[in-house]
């Protein structure tokens, strides 16, 4: 069975010209998500916001292990 690591890696493979690759990817989930988490609290929809929060905090945290990597 894979550990929670193994699963939120980024792919191996480093950003493929055109495509934007795992990291903009990443930051484009990260932004748009923590939009949605802010208008789902402004509705007073607070696990739905916290959900999204938490998943903008796994995109942040694969955009440093990419960086990390290339570093």
């Amino acid at each position: 069975m894979a550990t929670r690591e193994d699963r939120s890696d980024p792919p191996p493979h480093d950003d493929e010209p055109g495509d934007g690759g795992p990291a903009e990817a990443a930051r484009f989930i990260s932004e748009s998500v923590h939009e949605l988490a802010q208008l789902a609290r402004r509705h007073n929809l607070d696990t739905l916001g916290h959900l999204l929060e938490m998943a903008r905090l796994e995109a942040d945290e694969i955009v440093r292990r990419v960086a990390i990597r290339k570093a």
